[in-house]
């Protein structure tokens, strides 16, 4: 055979074994990007659970208040709070107020635990005829402040309709529904805590001076200061 023969012969199968590399990696990077679709199909199906996860827990657990304003008589009126989510809550403060007012007229300060799934009901006829006036027809609102959590959230402003002759109720219905969810209550600026005790081995010149001066009466201050 001819040497330029076998020379023909062998040049196919060289120039196959030197494309076995740009073959290898055609086919490595498809299947990569395969995989990465994959892996963003999958990361997106997980954010989607993860995020009805989540809103499931928050409607489960997220606090929610009802507030009923209910006639009794015609000189008393009771407040029903319904807590309709599962978590328990701490009642702090509620509030009635006339729509014409921005500012809340009656307020009534609490410290009542609510179990959820409970009712808390207190008669609050005289606060409402005091917000209300004894000659009064329109609408009247309440909201409660509550803690829950750890953290304190407020309620939209529950209206009621209400009709008041000489002190004495007439009608007391419910007007509507609020349509927002309880909200938090931000603090603005600083939060001021007064500190009721310190730590008398963290600085003991400075606590000196300040249990010396804990005890000295004020007009013994004012002598001092005054012949000094």
């Amino acid at each position: 055979m001819p040497a330029h023969w076998v020379r023909l012969s062998y040049t196919p199968f060289g120039t196959l074994i030197g494309y076995i590399p740009v073959i290898a990696t055609v086919v490595t990077t498809f299947f990569s990007i395969v995989l990465a679709r994959a892996t963003l199909r999958y990361v997106e199906a997980t954010d989607k659970g993860l995020a009805l996860a989540r809103e499931e827990f928050e409607r489960e657990w997220t606090p929610d208040l009802h507030i009923k304003l209910e006639r009794v008589s015609e000189t008393e009126a009771s407040v029903i709070v319904t807590n309709l989510a599962k978590t328990s809550v701490l009642l702090q403060l509620l509030q009635f107020r006339k729509l014409t007012h921005a500012v809340p007229f009656e307020r009534c300060r609490l410290n009542d635990p609510l179990v959820g799934g409970n009712t808390w009901t207190r008669e609050m006829g005289r606060r409402i005829i005091a917000c209300t006036d004894k000659n009064f027809e329109g609408p009247i609102a309440a909201c409660m402040t509550f803690y829950a959590a750890g953290r304190m959230f407020r309620t939209d402003w529950f209206r009621s309709q209400i009709q008041v002759r000489n002190g004495r109720i007439l009608s007391l219905e419910p007007s509507n529904m609020p349509t927002r969810r309880v909200r938090a209550v931000e603090r603005k600026g600083p939060e001021r805590r007064r500190e009721f005790a310190f730590d008398v081995t963290a600085n003991p010149h400075d606590n000196r001076g300040r249990d010396a001066d804990s005890f000295v009466p004020p007009e013994v201050r004012s002598a001092t200061a005054g012949s000094s």
